[in-house]
């Protein structure tokens, strides 16, 4: 088999025997803080405003502070870390987190806090991107589907026991440690990525027209969240959102937004991000509700709550290892849509509960829902990632946790309004409803392969037609000519998209 220098591996290629489990690891362990960050600090609000002397609403900022940039310099990340050295872009988003996670717990005011958080958020930006880049480059083809359940399991749990563990926090050790419990994961995954990823370049300022990009996307991203999430307690907010459509609309019609419409158009995966979106609205929805209604309506203790709500993460966690090695054995495709399927049951079940929920009528419900998520989320992201490109895979990750970082923002508004809406008493069902219609939709999505464009083997099929290609050096060589062949492919598919 031809050796490659440290540095100089092709995208996603990988020898035989040498496959880099620690980093696999460290993508789990920056997926997990970063969407832990996503929620973890919300249960402080209140005493950051007493800590700090200010209003609720101010308070409030050291969540979209961070929230925000996450998710509007999504895609301009992507086409930026494109070109740049994964070990770079790796230590420097960690040490960036963390360092900012330290400033923010220093705060003596809120100006100061806000000002971390925001310059987190773009550091978690960056982080959200190399996360199935990472764990993609770091293990050959055929064992895609493993790699890649660990990042996508660990994230969604950061995210559902970022309450439970904030709280713990906050009685014990108050609201500056909320801000500190990451700074030991991010030290630990500095020191296994140091230590086992090969030496690149180093990190590269971005340009005048990154800058601009990054400026324009970033705000109609910002707007449109803005609105979504203020919105239910000031519906005047909505205003934002549609001024955010011309902005977006001019930056995917420029330079800037052309390509990523092109490689996404390509490879075939308009549908699949459409599914991951789907279930991640669902997936927040059914939480927001579930969580409301138990604690608000009827009556049921915090402690209670959260154990009922902690079923679903218990079913993911046991579920995700499992779906990433079925995906290897029998595909990414069909396991995906089995999962996706399953929580879409579970959601279902839900529904006719009617008023009265018991708690344990509502936990088994979360746990078959949570197996699902757990099926459906490492062969999901094997099935996105595997079709990347070559080149583009920062690209295709920065879009798909866009359309997962939309979900979860989308589905509580979706179902506050559902709620709104609904006659009488009759507005958790409404709500539930409105979850399981989107997990039933990303079904059919994930179920009908994409068209690409330019593209050889359709995603689903991707990492076999890769594991074929290890071989031996001949088959090797000849694998090496195809992924480059491809790549001039796509390059003047895109080309001739953007004239």
């Amino acid at each position: 088999m031809t050796r490659h220098r440290p540095g100089s591996e092709p995208s996603g290629h990988i020898p035989v025997g040498e496959d880099r489990w620690p980093l696999v690891a460290v993508a789990g362990l920056l997926s997990f803080v970063a969407m832990l960050d996503m929620n973890i600090v919300n249960v402080a609000l209140a005493d950051i405003a007493a800590g700090l002397h200010v209003s609720a609403g101010t308070a409030q900022w050291a969540v979209l502070g961070y929230q925000l940039p996450v998710v509007a310099l999504l895609l301009p990340m992507g086409r930026r870390l494109d070109g740049v050295g994964t070990r770079s872009a790796v230590l420097f988003a960690t040490a960036g987190f963390g360092l900012c996670s330290a400033l923010a717990a220093a705060a003596p005011w809120a100006a100061w806090l806000i000002t971390a958080r925001l310059a987190q958020g773009a550091f978690g930006a960056a982080l959200f991107v190399l996360m199935p880049v990472l764990a993609l480059g770091s293990v050959r083809p055929e064992l895609r589907g493993r790699a890649m359940s660990v990042p996508a399991t660990l994230g969604p749990l950061g995210a559902v026991t970022g309450p439970a563990v904030g709280g713990l926090l906050l009685d014990h050790l108050g609201w500056r440690s909320v801000f500190l419990v990451k700074i030991p994961f991010c030290l630990l995954a500095l020191i296994v990525a140091r230590l086992t990823m090969p030496a690149d370049g180093g990190p590269r300022l971005p340009d005048r027209r990154s800058a601009a990009d990054a400026a324009l996307v970033g705000s109609g991203v910002a707007a449109l969240l803005l609105a979504l999430t203020l919105a239910p307690d000031d519906p005047r907010w909505l205003l934002l959102a549609p001024a955010a459509v011309p902005v977006l609309w001019w930056w995917l019609r420029g330079p800037g937004g052309r390509p990523v419409a092109g490689v996404l158009r390509a490879a075939g995966l308009l549908r699949a991000h459409a599914a991951v979106l789907a279930l991640a609205a669902g997936f927040a929805a059914m939480h927001y509700v579930v969580a409301l209604h138990l604690r608000r309506d009827d009556g049921v203790s915090a402690t209670t709550t959260g154990l009922t709500m902690l079923a679903f993460p218990l079913g993911m966690g046991l579920a995700g290892p499992l779906g990433g090695r079925l995906a290897d054995r029998y595909g990414a495709r069909p396991v995906a849509v089995t999962g996706a399927a399953l929580t879409a049951v579970g959601l279902l079940l839900l529904v006719p509960l009617g008023q009265e929920w018991a708690p344990s009528q509502v936990a088994w419900r979360l746990e078959l829902a949570g197996l699902g998520m757990g099926l459906n989320g490492g062969p999901a992201q094997a099935l996105v990632m595997g079709a990347a490109p070559p080149g583009r895979t920062a690209t295709v990750g920065s879009s798909v946790q866009l359309a997962r970082s939309l979900g979860f923002t989308l589905g509580p508004a979706l179902a506050t309004a559902a709620w709104g809406l609904a006659a009488g008493d009759h507005g958790p069902t409404a709500g539930l409803a409105l979850a399981a219609g989107a997990a039933c939709l990303a079904v059919p999505l994930l179920a009908l392969r994409g068209r690409g464009r330019g593209r050889g083997p359709e995603p689903a099929d991707a990492a076999t037609a890769d594991a074929k290609c290890t071989g031996a050096a001949t088959a090797d060589a000849k694998c090496t000519d195809a992924a480059t062949a491809d790549a001039k492919t796509t390059d003047a598919a895109t080309a001739a998209h953007d004239r």
